[in-house]
């Protein structure tokens, strides 16, 4: 990528409304402008959707450090246009394989709360199976980004200034974020040459590096903040593939993240319910529509972690959706609800393949101030405050990245970042698949989410609100709440807290998707 067309795109990362993009040979919609040409370039060098997701996804550590780290995880679900095989890798974060007795949410600025990560096994698992590019093409508009720099954009600028203190705190986030002493403005150049000689160890030394002087960095910085990750993680940790979840809704398929993953189990299971009502109209104009998929998300999502293959077998059998039904009206358990930065990606190619990938650092952004070889430690442990897992073990974490399926064949493929991800995506496939709306159409519309993680509000579940909402139904909705003691915010127009829907629809030959308003992103195909 040449450095006019970076900075353009770098510059053009902004809020709002984004055009539609229509392509016959394959699309690419993420969260930053500069991770979608990225991937799309990839597949125009010949390279599959998973080289151009895992392209993206690394162009991403590097221009959205604030939601998501080497140290973190990643997640892809795999669609084979050949011979329509759908595959799931697990690279989430897991626990440590020492305990943590007595962990809290207070651990979560500390080293403690750091997961294992799994990003590179993930990257590399992904790569060995699905890929045909380099690992060097793949990395090369990362290390490029990291050493040449990108201009700031008003999101970025946001979080860094947010967390000026952690970000200060250390020497190594202050050469990259606060040079001279001060925070890179909005438009500024950020450099990142510590990153770029990771990622350049990464492509050129692989596992020797990886296992070696990044985990003994990682370990030590660890340990200096408390925590009990050692060498001997790095070394036990494995990427794990499984074959992803699988329901029907209505006349179509839809095919979901596996456990210990829990978001895709959390989307058939809400749409199961929903399959046994007619709704009436797309939930901003209906208030009907809006009031039963809250009642149905807020079923599924504040349920403890599920992970069990005889419990998933009961959860999504369409016999218990019918039993659930009958308690909609009444509160939910109160659970902790983790809130991650997280990032996603979609990407079909000319093939057909098609990767949906969820990657993150699992966390509120820098929030232990703990870095190693330019990168941020992940606070992932949040999710430890669900289940704690046992030690090794993977965290269990609400992501959904899904296929939808008419005839065996796709029609839609997606999956969003956001503690909201699941009600993001269970309300974009309902005005798709229900209401016959056009994707642009869908990611405009106003949407609920969960709350946010506010301890001092108690954890009463709840909902989230944007504007929007037709105005009686926004009216009566409020008071249907008011009424049921259901705890609701206000968060104003197309709001990052309810998700970024990032999907790619598929009508024969072909492909539409539109990026999201409500982050910095876009969409490009060819």
């Amino acid at each position: 990528m040449d450095a006019r067309t970076a900075d353009e795109l770098a510059r053009s990362a902004a809020y709002g409304p984004k055009e539609p993009v229509v392509a016959e040979r394959g699309m690419v919609v993420t969260s930053h402008p500069l991770a979608v040409r990225a991937g799309l370039d990839v597949l125009r060098d010949g390279g599959t959707a998973a080289d151009a997701a895992l392209a993206a996804a690394a162009t991403q550590l590097v221009v959205e450090p604030h939601m998501t780290a080497l140290t973190g995880g990643l997640e892809m679900l795999h669609w084979d246009g050949a011979n329509g095989e759908a595959s799931y890798l697990n690279g989430n974060v897991a626990a440590p394989l020492a305990p943590l007795p007595g962990f809290t949410g207070a651990d979560l600025t500390t080293g403690r709360g750091v997961p294992v990560p799994g990003w590179w096994p993930a990257f590399r698992a992904a790569h060995d199976r699905f890929g045909r590019l380099s690992r060097d093409r793949l990395l090369r508009d990362a290390v490029q980004l990291a050493r040449d720099g990108f201009a700031v954009n008003p999101y970025l600028f946001g979080e860094m200034y947010a967390h000026r203190a952690e970000l200060g705190c250390h020497e190594q986030a202050r050469e990259a974020f606060l040079p001279g002493g001060t925070l890179i403005a909005p438009g500024g150049t950020l450099r990142q040459d510590r990153v770029a000689r990771t990622l350049e160890r990464l492509r050129d030394e692989d596992l020797d590096y990886y296992l070696g002087d990044f985990a003994r960095a990682f370990a030590a910085e660890c340990a200096r903040g408390g925590g009990v990750i050692t060498t001997e993680d790095f070394a036990a940790y494995e990427a794990q593939w499984s074959e992803p979840l699988r329901g029907t809704y209505r006349d179509v398929e839809v095919v979901a993240s596996a456990p210990p993953d829990d978001g895709g189990c959390q989307l058939i299971e809400a749409l199961n319910m929903l399959e046994l009502v007619d709704l009436r109209g797309p939930a901003h104009s209906c208030v009907d529509t809006l009031d039963l998929l809250v009642a149905v998300h807020n079923e599924v999502y504040y349920a403890p972690p599920r992970t069990a293959a005889a419990d998933v077998e009961t959860l999504l059998s369409k016999d218990f959706a019918a039993r659930r039904m009958d308690r909609l009206g009444a509160l939910p358990p109160s659970v902790p609800t983790p809130v991650p930065g997280t990032i996603h990606v979609t990407v079909v190619d000319e093939q057909r393949n098609i990767a949906s990938a969820t990657h993150s650092h699992m966390a509120s952004p820098w929030v232990n101030g703990l870095f190693a070889e330019g990168f941020q430690l992940s606070g992932g442990g949040s999710f430890f405050q669900r289940g704690m897992p046992w030690p090794g073990e993977r965290a269990t974490v609400y992501l959904a990245p899904n296929l939808v399926l008419r005839d065996g064949v796709p029609v839609i493929a997606s999956g969003s970042p956001s503690v909201s991800l699941v009600a993001c995506v269970l309300q974009n496939l309902v005005n798709l698949l229900d209401f016959g709306m056009s994707i642009e159409e869908s990611v405009a519309a106003p949407r609920f989410g969960v709350r946010p993680h506010e301890p001092a509000a108690g954890w009463l579940p709840g909902v989230t609100l944007e504007h929007g909402f037709a105005p009686g139904v926004d009216r009566e909705f409020r008071r249907r709440c008011a009424e049921r003691g259901l705890w609701l915010r206000d968060l104003g127009p197309w709001h990052s807290l309810t998700g970024n829907f990032e999907g790619v629809t598929l009508d024969g030959g072909s492909l539409r998707s539109c990026a999201d308003p409500r982050r910095n992103g876009g969409a490009e195909g060819y």
